[in-house]
């Protein structure tokens, strides 16, 4: 029976460049605004800086009503949203399905007719101001609001859809269906859906839900922070030189895609493992860091340290040949480790607790390399954003995904290293919250089309 080795065990990590220790945050966050900046010039960058042509503005106009449509990494949602007379959102016959591609390779044709299907109930009944449509993957966005998709992430299976304007997919799709529709149909990023969310739901001086504003201060700006399924941030840009935008005054929203940023300390197991996803050579930050990627990830790493027998146990071998672990079931496993449930937990019998602490200290390095990461992305698109906020009106980072709120260790260590690079040269007031239902009350808001700034081309 093999003994857990705390010291092996990060010396096998460090050996396949997978350790978080290996990492100087600091440096991180520099790489990450010096690719943030080229992006923006329009120069070569694995950060693609893509302007949304969306200002976060707060304004909401009541008594309207929109369609709000939220294609995910695993599920797209569809639901009427209503604006009462306090601008306050209010969701009526919310429906989800898998998100089309994620079962199977689909057309183009059959994608967009799956999105047509689960828009078309809704449409038929009811009298709507527009649509709003959060398209959680990299998109081109257009001067008429529609998204050109540039890339599937996410494990999403449809190639076809690549380099085609989604809006009009979609018009086309309903048209076919005999519904014809001509109003407006506004593509945003889920990230910028977060922002808007954040902006309306954090109160200025930094509190979740909205409080007694004697100053009328109107609070500093606002970050979206995507990190569930796949990763993203947003943030207010004041100027954009490759779209000649530049307005002090009226920011507009930039999706960083800060998934695809080019991780220098990648290892080679991480190497190994991009190999085999769908989207090999892209994604790097995405694939160390988000729900689609943290389970498959640490049963490559777990085959591996099995492989060179820093992990023993009877079943080893059952391991080895397990075809996929998902990050839902490792989660369970790592929350709940003795109770020996589940694909994971099951295989080890009660005298190898040894062999289980190594499975979970693996795990854990993983996590907190993950968190590291994630914070730096955040850290630096917060010190992007140019404000002249106060002490009492921090940046307002509204967060959504399951990856940060349900797995283990993941927010306390992300949150952690966030102060750490925040705070190094100076204070930097921040507040991360949660917003609820964020890619649907955003994409309502985007469909108002009061929010719209143009290029300055």
């Amino acid at each position: 029976m093999k003994k857990f080795n705390a010291q092996e065990l990060s010396v096998f990590a460090r050996y396949y460049g997978f350790h978080y220790d290996e990492i100087n945050p600091y440096a991180l966050v520099k790489d990450l605004l010096i690719e943030m900046e080229r992006g923006l010039e329009g120069k070569s960058s694995s950060l693609p800086m893509i302007p949304s042509y969306i200002s976060p503005v707060t304004r909401i106009p009541s008594g309207k009503t929109v369609l709000a449509l939220d294609a995910g990494g695993t599920n797209l949602r569809s639901s009427l949203i209503y604006f009462n007379e306090n601008g306050e959102a209010v969701a009526q016959g919310t429906n989800k399905i898998p998100m089309p591609g994620t079962n199977g390779q689909l057309s183009a044709s059959d994608f967009f007719d799956k999105i047509a299907d689960a828009a078309l109930p809704l449409l038929k009944d009811s009298k709507i101001e527009g649509i709003g449509f959060t398209f959680s993957y990299p998109m081109e966005i257009t001067s008429d609001s529609d998204g050109i998709l540039l890339a599937f992430s996410k494990e999403v299976d449809a190639p076809d859809v690549i380099g085609k304007a989604i809006g009009k997919g979609l018009r086309e799709a309903l048209a076919a269906k005999g519904f014809k529709y001509n109003g407006q149909i506004v593509l945003l990023n889920d990230t910028v859906a977060t922002l808007l969310s954040g902006l309306a739901s954090i109160s200025p001086d930094g509190e979740a839900s909205r409080t007694r504003n004697d100053f009328g201060a109107e609070g500093g700006y606002a970050a979206g922070f995507i990190l569930g399924t796949g990763f993203n941030t947003a943030y207010p840009e004041t100027s954009i030189p490759k779209i000649k935008f530049n307005s002090s005054s009226s920011p507009q929203i930039v999706v960083c895609e800060t998934g695809s940023f080019n991780i220098r300390s990648r290892g080679r197991l991480d190497i190994e493992y991009d190999n085999t996803t769908k989207n090999p050579g892209s994604y790097f930050l995405e694939k160390a860091t988000a729900g689609a990627y943290l389970g498959p990830l640490t049963l490559h790493i777990l085959k591996q340290a099995i492989k060179d027998k820093v992990i023993y146990f009877k079943r080893s071998d059952e391991l080895l040949v397990m075809p996929h672990l998902e990050t839902k079931t490792l989660n369970e496993f790592t929350r709940c480790p003795l109770t020996a449930q589940g694909p994971l937990g099951s295989l080890f019998t009660p005298n190898e607790s040894d062999a289980l602490a190594a499975v979970q200290y693996i795990t854990s390095i993983i996590t907190e390399r993950a968190a590291l990461f994630s914070a730096a992305a955040l850290a630096a698109t917060v010190k992007r954003i140019k404000s002249n906020y106060e002490p009492y009106s921090p940046v307002r980072i509204a967060v959504e995904g399951t990856t940060y709120l349900a797995y283990k260790g993941m927010r306390r260590s992300l949150e952690s290293y966030l102060h750490q690079m925040l705070f190094k040269d100076m204070p930097r007031p921040y507040v991360i919250a949660p917003v609820e239902q964020a890619s649907l009350y955003g994409a309502a808001v985007a469909a108002l089309g009061s929010l719209r700034v143009q290029s300055k081309k």
